[in-house]
């Protein structure tokens, strides 16, 4: 739709598109851009890594989609509150979430659901666009507390067709909720592609049913990304309601690493993709054209993020073996009489009494 082009300030090529940002690009500010990159990306395939190695649980990898999140989460403030689905570690890494924590959340435990004292960050939504109406909910109760706090809630396509959807922009709308609704289209539903998802041209297009803004971005194009977010939480600070954000991105490996892209569609898409509109060679290549490429401080930073995730990875490796009884004990206030007699079966099963 013509209402809704896609936003760029960045081509392929990394040519500066929006001159009005220009002042705002510091060297520091696009070397901080750079180095968070680096680091989710190298988090994201060290956890494939893991999990092929049997040293993490189930994974959903996000390379390709680094600069969707990494860009709108810088644009949040310390005490806004983030809503991520099970594929935004990058936006709760950038946002002050543990690398630990969060290997320790694929590895099943408790204990990866709790973001580090006072970062408002839930556990990740495994359903689908539930989150949306939590962001929704928080976003209003900052509202009546008079804050200037909002609230970020990331979903992918496919959460589109979910009624939490509809319910959490209608809630939004109709009390003017600070909260930005931030949709990743990567352009594919676990196999579903986006044309077989909906008939709309855009996901953008789907707040006029809602009287809110909607803006489309380039995903992979992490100024448009930073300062298009901005300005939607500006807007919702000041009072005038939340934003639907669409990024059109891609996720270049699998949905999780329990599934097979190769059965549902072209994986030599990802590799054209990966040479003509990749967050990261985008970026490199705007430092290149602005004359602030140092191909010595890259390595640096690389190596850095190895030493950091490494760390992480050690600690949650040495975290104490979970409790079995937490399996049992916290479904209910009081456990029902299925819930004891599937702990009698474990402990039996172990050859003792349950505890």
């Amino acid at each position: 739709m013509e209402q809704f082009q896609l936003i760029r300030y960045l081509d392929e090529n990394g040519n500066l598109l929006n001159n009005e940002v220009s002042e705002a690009l510091s060297y520091g500010f696009i070397k901080e851009l750079y180095e968070r990159l680096i680091l989710v990306r190298t988090f994201d395939r060290k956890a494939i890594s893991l999990q092929r190695q049997g040293r993490l649980g189930t994974y959903a990898p996000f390379e390709g989609q680094e600069a969707a999140q990494v860009g709108s989460a810088l644009a949040l403030n310390g005490d806004d509150w983030l809503f991520p689905t099970y594929r935004d570690h990058a936006a709760s890494i950038t946002f002050g979430h543990s690398l630990k924590t969060i290997f320790l959340y694929w590895n099943g435990r408790l204990e990866g659901c709790v973001p580090p004292e006072g970062k408002r960050i839930f556990p990740p939504a495994v359903p689908i666009a539930t989150q949306l109406l939590h962001a929704t909910g928080a976003a209003i109760a900052e509202k009546r507390k008079g804050t200037d706090n909002a609230a970020i809630a990331y979903f992918g396509d496919g959460a589109t067709s979910e009624g939490d959807f509809h319910e959490g922009l209608n809630f939004a709308s109709v009390f003017k909720a600070p909260v930005v609704f931030f949709n990743q289209n990567n352009q594919f539903a676990i196999s579903v592609p986006i044309e077989k998802q909906m008939n709309s041209e855009t996901i953008a297009q789907k707040s006029v049913a809602y009287g809110i803004p909607g803006v489309r971005l380039d995903g992979n194009d992490i100024l448009a990304v930073y300062f298009e977010t901005k300005k939607a939480l500006d807007r919702a600070r000041r009072g005038e309601g939340p934003t639907l954000i669409e990024a059109v991105t891609w996720r270049y490996g699998a949905h999780t690493t329990a599934d097979d892209p190769t059965k549902y569609r072209n994986q030599n898409i990802s590799d054209i993709k990966r040479q003509n509109e990749d967050p990261l060679l985008r970026l490199e290549k705007y430092m290149k054209n602005e004359g602030i490429w140092d191909e010595e401080w890259k390595e640096e930073v690389s190596r850095a993020a190895v030493i950091e995730i490494e760390k992480a990875v050690e600690e949650m490796e040495a975290f104490p073996k979970p409790n079995i009884d937490d399996l049992f004990d916290h479904v209910f206030a009081e456990p029902t009489w299925t819930i004891k007699d599937q702990k009698e079966q474990y402990y039996e099963f172990l050859g003792g009494a349950s505890k």
